[in-house]
């Protein structure tokens, strides 16, 4: 297998065979390679099955069809497999890393990612990449001889991205290193986890009724989606919404791999540390395309992120995690033990956001209901 990577991959791209390692030392697999393993590894864990109880956008008791965390990940990766194979990047680790960067993400979806970052303010705060992390190197169970999936390097810096943050944020095992800019393929993954949630958030918004199809037609890209689709004038029916999505989706990634493509010619890179060195990313939309998608997201954040509708359920998960929180911090007891005993050195904080990041929403909705029910 990693023969065949040597023959078929870029000389910019990261190759298994010349991998960092892992934190702890393991026999190679007889027909895996090491990224390989790590995908796997990451589709087999607890974490990544209870991706499909976490909010995207709408709780899963809103409806069967809305994008679920699980749901999300499962087409970002789809996305960056095929940008990663027409770039001749690793497609294995982009895989291995999509399908890892939102093990952090709490529950009730950005609403709760907000409400944990807030509650640790003095501890260090929190971001969902950093918990993806803690995720697999120290939540996650495994083996007995270490802690955590015991990943590669370059798997765990693909997650990481850009760096630990805040000044105070703790890890209890020794951090990947990271160079000036990230791999081409956690770029790579960066790019088009933003290609898939703008483009299924459109979907999921318009199926709700919660963005306004009229108004969002007048949206550069997503006018020309509808126009390839055929179906301008009738926007709102399923069909045309779901091919426009598409059209969407291909636009961007067919543009992704154009114009990275044509960066990583002209940087004329000789292997994968070249690309730690560069002073700028290369993996990218072009100048049109790259103002276009921010002037979509500017739509979504102002007409559905910002929704009346949306933000009654982000002020409804507030509520239940941060009671859960006080609950917590005022009866320890109310922890499962092994939660009770943070890492060394790190504050029960900590441990606490641990234990309600992992929680799905329909266990948060239960553990909140249990809580409310013990003080009643």
């Amino acid at each position: 297998m990693e023969r065949r990577e040597e023959e078929t991959l870029a000389p910019w791209a990261l190759r298994a065979g010349n991998s960092a390692g892992r934190l702890s030392l393991e026999p190679p697999h007889t027909y895996r390679t090491e990224y390989q393993r790590d995908r796997d590894r990451i589709t087999h864990s607890r974490a990544f099955r209870r991706l499909q109880f976490k909010t995207q956008v709408f709780p899963f008791q809103e409806g069967d069809h809305f994008r679920n965390r699980l749901t999300h990940t499962l087409e970002v990766s789809q996305i960056a497999r095929t940008v990663a194979r027409a770039l001749g990047a690793n497609e294995d680790l982009t895989e291995a890393i999509v399908l890892a960067h939102d093990l952090g993400h709490p529950p009730f979806g950005h609403a709760g990612e907000k409400v944990l970052h807030d509650l640790l303010g003095e501890h260090g705060g929190f971001e969902h990449n950093r918990q993806s992390l803690r995720t697999i190197d120290l939540i996650e169970v495994r083996s007995d001889e270490y802690r955590g999936l015991n990943l590669t390097c370059e798997t765990r810096a693909g997650i990481l991205k850009h760096g630990v943050g805040h000044p105070r944020f703790g890890h209890p095992v020794e951090l990947p290193e990271l160079g000036r800019q990230p791999s081409v393929e956690a770029q790579i993954a960066n790019l088009t986890d933003s290609i898939a949630y703008h483009a299924h958030d459109i979907d999921d918004g318009l199926r709700s009724r919660v963005l306004d199809a009229g108004a969002l037609a007048e949206v550069p890209l997503w006018q020309r989606a509808l126009q390839r689709s055929g179906g301008l004038a009738t926007a709102s029916s399923a069909v045309v919404r779901q091919r426009a999505t598409v059209a969407l989706i291909d636009e961007l990634a067919t543009d992704l791999i154009t114009s990275s493509g044509q960066r990583l010619e002209a940087a004329d890179l000789a292997c994968a540390e070249d690309v730690r060195r560069c002073p700028e990313a290369l993996v990218g939309l072009s100048p049109k395309l790259e103002s276009e998608s921010r002037q979509l997201a500017e739509f979504l954040q102002r007409d559905f992120y910002r929704h009346s509708s949306v933000l009654r359920l982000s002020a409804r998960a507030g509520q239940i995690l941060g009671e859960l929180w006080r609950g917590y911090l005022d009866s320890p007891r109310l922890l499962p033990p092994a939660t009770l005993e943070p890492a060394p050195g790190e504050p029960r904080e900590r441990a606490i956001a641990d234990y309600i990041a992992g929680m799905t929403d329909r266990f948060a909705l239960d553990e909140h209901h249990r809580l409310v029910a013990s003080r009643s």
